[in-house]
């Protein structure tokens, strides 16, 4: 668990585009590298303030995971890559140690105000909330999964399978400011193929290289929720998805490849 000498945000700002990583955003396998949930975070709201041609909301988020992003000082950058009247394709790229080691582009699309025709809704139960939080499974660890609240909604976390947990954030990604829903969802959508494993952690790495988020609704509130499952093929590769809610219903969707490979 976080110590009171802890920082009290995942990131620490430096001003020109430049963060301080702090302890939260480390791993579960090696405390000096981070955990891909807040890097996706952050280059989520670097995304957010980036200044577009008009006011719009973010409907899908892709994360490439290019290299291990160390717990260590990071810059920011971004850019438009296509703007239009109605869509607009934002990057923004995370450089650590000379190189780009996580790279994020995300539609925007304008905003504006509809009467939407009465249609068929597609019914999305939300998951069961537990009234305590859950302890993390024997072995677990790391930074940014104590910087994390837990609790387990269904399947077992110490087992093999398909799972549904809750989480929030403990601390803001920034000091001082609060996340944005978008932000929350981003943080959580990428411990998909943790929660969701189907092999033993001792003897085999499931690997993503990218996370993809499709937004269905603005996220509220500071807890999200991840439903989440994994399919693998004998080929070495397979698919993490998950939908994500929040207390009010269906916000998202993430998807996750996989590289699947015995360790040693």
């Amino acid at each position: 668990m976080p110590t009171s000498e802890s920082p009290d945000a995942f990131y620490l700002p430096l001003g020109d585009g430049r963060f301080a990583s702090s302890e939260h955003t480390g791993g579960p396998w090696d405390p000096r590298l981070q955990h891909a949930g807040p890097p996706s975070a952050l280059l989520t709201r670097a995304i957010e303030q980036h200044e577009g041609a008009w006011p719009g909301h973010v409907v899908r988020v892709s994360v490439d995971i290019l290299g291990p992003v160390p717990v260590a000082e990071l810059a920011v950058t971004t850019q438009v890559l296509r703007s239009g009247r109605s869509v607009e394709l934002v990057q923004a790229e995370l450089h650590s140690n000379g190189r780009v080691s996580a790279r994020a582009t995300a539609w925007r699309v304008v905003d504006v105000d509809l009467e939407v025709p009465e249609h068929p809704e597609v019914a999305h139960d939300v998951p069961h909330f537990p009234d305590a939080a859950s302890p993390l499974p024997a072995g677990w660890g790391g930074g940014y999964l104590a910087a994390m609240e837990w609790r387990q909604a269904g399947g077992i976390w110490a087992a093999p399978g398909a799972a549904t947990v809750w989480g929030r954030m403990r601390y803001p990604l920034v000091p001082g400011e609060q996340p944005t829903g978008l932000q929350r969802m981003m943080a959580i959508a990428d411990s998909g193929n943790g929660v969701s494993y189907v092999l033993p952690f001792e003897e085999w790495l499931f690997i993503n290289p990218d996370l993809t988020v499709h937004v269905a609704a603005e996220p509220r509130g500071e807890w999200i929720c991840l439903d989440a499952s994994t399919t693998l093929s004998d080929r070495g590769f397979g698919l993490a998805t998950s939908r994500l809610f929040d207390h009010a219903g269906l916000v998202g969707r993430g998807a996750q490849s996989l590289y699947v490979a015995r360790r040693g």
